[in-house]
């Protein structure tokens, strides 16, 4: 039913499914193979939400996915911290000391530099980190390895022979849920607003936009810078505040940013994940 399913970008058993069984456990996931088609499955209803990885803190912010947002239609419900722990997988019957091949996607592998260098493996791109542990069973191949999740594991029927070789113990990614429909958090609740804008192209226009959020003792979380319209003179920010549109401050803020921007447009608006959550580990 679309009502209990939500969108992920990724095969099955990708740290993005993961990551959807664990804040939504009663819920189907669905996967898609790409963003786009994550972000349709939501936006036509075939599925309820779609979740989205922005950014992980070894490998750094998701290509593309600040360019597709904004024409989603969708809107930012949520946010999950995911820690991502890397598994070696392999047939049943392999071990280490056969293994001579290491599949995965170009993030996990460079995540495991260190443990794939020590272990004496030849390391190959695939598409995905579950698309290398089907690959891996399709094989049958003992001397080929996968690194993925636990969950693309049990759902390839490959065994770990090494769990948590990835070389950062901070290794976690920041996922965003999206609706078709706002859903904010009523004042008092610790929020995070997700907005977008452009300055107009005046000197001290970014400093002059973003003295509201000083003055008015908002704190800014994030803030990056993205061109837009194939030209190097126009630019585009996205940026996170943990405050909500409705309290003083912020309203003030984004009065006062609106007066020196040429577009400003409120991404979402949603409970901010608790602390321990958030920080890295």
């Amino acid at each position: 039913m679309p009502e209990q399913t939500i969108a992920f970008q990724g095969a099955p058993g990708a740290y993005s499914d993961l990551a959807c069984r664990r804040v939504f456990p009663n819920m189907t996931t669905l996967p898609c193979a790409q963003f786009e088609d994550a972000f349709a499955a939501a936006r036509e209803g075939r599925a309820r939400l779609a979740m989205i990885p922005i950014e992980n803190s070894v490998a750094g912010r998701v290509a593309d996915i600040h360019h597709l947002m904004p024409e989603s239609s969708l809107h930012i419900i949520g946010e999950h911290f995911e820690r991502v722990n890397h598994h070696l997988l392999a047939l049943p019957g392999a071990s280490l000391d056969k293994i001579r091949t290491v599949r995965s996607h170009v993030h996990a592998l460079s995540q495991c530099r260190n443990s794939i260098r020590e272990l004496g493996f030849q390391p190959v791109i695939a598409a995905d980190t579950a698309g290398a542990a089907a690959e891996v069973a399709a094989r049958g191949d003992p001397t080929v390895a996968a690194i993925a999740s636990e969950l693309a594991g049990q759902i390839y029927g490959l065994v770990s022979l090494k769990e948590n070789i990835e070389d950062a113990e901070h290794n976690t990614t920041r996922f965003l849920i999206m609706s078709r429909e706002p859903k904010r958090p009523p004042r008092g609740t610790p929020t995070v607003t997700t907005f977008l804008f452009r300055v107009r192209n005046v000197p001290a226009a970014l400093y002059k936009a973003l003295g509201g959020f000083a003055t008015n003792g908002v704190n800014m979380t994030k803030l990056e810078s993205y061109m837009v319209g194939g030209t190097f003179s126009a630019t585009q920010f996205y940026a996170d505040v943990e405050a909500h549109p409705e309290d003083r401050p912020l309203a003030f803020a984004l009065e006062e940013l609106a007066f020196f921007s040429r577009e400003l447009k409120i991404l979402g608006v949603y409970p901010r994940a608790p602390a321990a959550h958030r920080r890295l580990r």
